[in-house]
Order: C-alpha cells, then sequence, then structure tokens
C-alpha cells in the first residue's frame, strides 16, 4: 500500500468550520427479513444497520470503514433508496430522501449517484459503454443526442480514456478502466453527492493511486461530496476529512482525519489501527489480536455488539448499550470505557 501513498495528491485538510452540512443521516436502521418453512414466513431479522447517524459537509469526503458484513455498504445503499429503510431519516439538501415518491424522488436521484465496486457486474455486457454512460441522461431526458454523446465523450476524457473507447464493450476493458467508466458514469448527470463503494479494493495497488487521485480531482473541479467506503485504512487516511466506524450494524466511532488516526478510542478502532502495515522494517507495531468470530447480524450480542471479542469489557458492557457521546469537538464514540 506504500506503493499507493507515494502516489496519491496531498491528502484534504480538516474540513473548516461552518461548512454547510449537505447531508444528515439519523437513526437509520435496515433490517433484512429472513424467511422459511413451505409457506415462507419470517422468522428472524438480519440487523444489517441499526441506528446509524452521522453527516456528511459540502465538498468533503466522509470514509466509512469496518469489518465485511458490518453494514457499510447498505448504508450507502440505503441512502440512496436503491434498499428501502426499515426507519429512520436521510435528510439531503433540505428533503427528506425517504418521503420522496414519484418525480420528485427521480429529480432528487440526479444529485446522488454511486459508484459500485464491482464495475464489471454494474454494466451491461451487451451494451457499448459510451451507451451506459449516457443511460442516465437519456432516462432524465437531458439534451439531445449529440449533446449526449458530447458529455459522454467529456466524462471519458474527465476520467482518462479515449473517445474511441465509447464504442467498445465492458470486457474489452481492464479492471481499472471499467472503474474510471463507472466514474464516468456517475458523474454524467453532475450530481452533488456520490457513495464510492469501494471503488480501489478489487484494483492493483499502481492502479489504485490512479483512481484515487481521479476521484480527488474530480472533488476539485465539480465540487462532489462522497462517501467513501473501504477496508483499507491507510487509502481512508489519505482522501477522507473525517471517518467513521462500523461494526455489526453500528456506528462505533466519528471523528477528523488527524484526530481518529492520533488518538482512536473505541477498542474496534483501535484493533484496526494496528493491523495497518508501517512501511518501515525497523519500527514494530504491537498487534491487537481480536478473539472469535464476528456475531451472526441475525441475532447479534446483548449491550454492546463488541464485547464477546473486546479485549477491556466489563460487566455493564454485557447488558447494557453504550451511548453515543461526543467526547471532544467532532469526536463520537459508544464505548462505557472511554
Amino acid at each position: 500500500m506504500d506503493g499507493t501513498i507515494a502516489a496519491m495528491q496531498d491528502a484534504p485538510k480538516s474540513p473548516p468550520s461552518g461548512r454547510k452540512e449537505l447531508i444528515q443521516v439519523r437513526n437509520l436502521v435496515k433490517y433484512f427479513p429472513v424467511r422459511g418453512g413451505l409457506l415462507q414466513r419470517v422468522v428472524g431479522w438480519v440487523q444489517a444497520v441499526d441506528n446509524v447517524s452521522f453527516t456528511v459537509r459540502e465538498g468533503e469526503t466522509f470514509g466509512l470503514v469496518g469489518e465485511s458484513g458490518c453494514g457499510k455498504t447498505t448504508v450507502g445503499r440505503t441512502m440512496l433508496r436503491l434498499v428501502e429503510p426499515t426507519s429512520g431519516s436521510v435528510i439531503f439538501d433540505g428533503q427528506e430522501v425517504f418521503k420522496l415518491r414519484g418525480e420528485a424522488l427521480k429529480r432528487m436521484r440526479r444529485n446522488m449517484q454511486i459508484i459500485f465496486q464491482d464495475p464489471y457486474a454494474s454494466l451491461d455486457p451487451r451494451v457499448p459503454i459510451g451507451d451506459s454512460i449516457a443511460e442516465g441522461l437519456l432516462v432524465h431526458g437531458i439534451g439531445t443526442p449529440k449533446e449526449r454523446f458530447e458529455t459522454v465523450l467529456e466524462m471519458l476524457a474527465k476520467v482518462g480514456l479515449e473517445d474511441y473507447h465509447a464504442k467498445r464493450y465492458p470486457h474489452e476493458f481492464s479492471g481499472g478502466q471499467r472503474q474510471r467508466i463507472g466514474i464516468a458514469r456517475a458523474l454524467a448527470l453532475r450530481p452533488k453527492f456520490i457513495v464510492a463503494d469501494e471503488p480501489v479494493s478489487a484494483l492493483d495497488v499502481s492502479i489504485q493511486s490512479q483512481v484515487l487521485n481521479i476521484l480527488k480531482s474530480l472533488q476539485q473541479e465539480f465540487g462532489l461530496t462522497y462517501l467513501f467506503i473501504a477496508h483499507n485504512l491507510s487509502v481512508v487516511e489519505h482522501i477522507s476529512e473525517r471517518v467513521g466506524v462500523m461494526y455489526l450494524g453500528k456506528m462505533v466511532e466519528t471523528a477528523p482525519r488527524e484526530v481518529f488516526f492520533r488518538n482512536p478510542l473505541h477498542p474496534y478502532t483501535k484493533a484496526l489501527m494496528s493491523a495497518i502495515p508501517i512501511p518501515d522494517p525497523t519500527i514494530k507495531r504491537e498487534r491487537i489480536i481480536l478473539q472469535g468470530d464476528v456475531p451472526s447480524p441475525l441475532n447479534p450480542p446483548s449491550g454492546c455488539r463488541f464485547h464477546p471479542r473486546c479485549p477491556v469489557a466489563m460487566e455493564q458492557c454485557k447488558f447494557q448499550e453504550p451511548e453515543y457521546r461526543e467526547v471532544s469537538p467532532e469526536h463520537w464514540v459508544a464505548c462505557w470505557a472511554v
């Protein structure tokens, strides 16, 4: 990963105070039903996202990290109404997203786009990529065919591809090129907000740095706001201005980047930090090895969901869920030991 870091642009500074909150996520809940038996009745609920709250400021990158299955992607998809919520609210630019219907929701979606983790699975293999990029423009009735084609060429140029690529099919591109196509498609409608769902996790290190630099340059050019979902904390440290950590459907810590990496407070965050490799063989970091497996979101533990694996768990942690509270300016944590 040190190759990625070396090739990336300078990290953004902390967001200035007073910057407008573009998105407010309040008490977001998403449960998925589990069905069984001959009649396929609901026999349980997968608690994918449970009472998650955070804000994203205009023009910033909010990094969302955690283990696989913790609910990061579900948060992003639910915010965009690709998955309908169980409860909670998402306020985008002053409007309640979950209350919108019909044309109002369609207009809202012009401003909220997504870059998928697997660009090949999200592209129709039977359609040239120029048509895929132009599809959103066509659906929203933007421009004439000629104007839409010119927009496609402009977006391809923005992500480092050539005009002739518009006529090619997805299987003719490499993984990094397909991810650039996904970025161009998300950008075609000139949105304000983009959910980047692990956009570099499947790419080689050298290609990761190229894609990340494209995302940063586009953010500066178009004033974009990102929710950047990732596993790799080294990448998150260099691209995000604030960071949130999820564990088993819950947000356990949120802080500005500098505070987050200098002074992590939650035991789970500390364990994640201890796994970051240091590009210096003379420096050794003490690893925090968590015991046991991640519990099932179908039947999460009582009290603090992290307590079965927590090295500092107390008796209180087993029965009482910790309050998600602000321990210092903009630094929120849910832990009885803090």
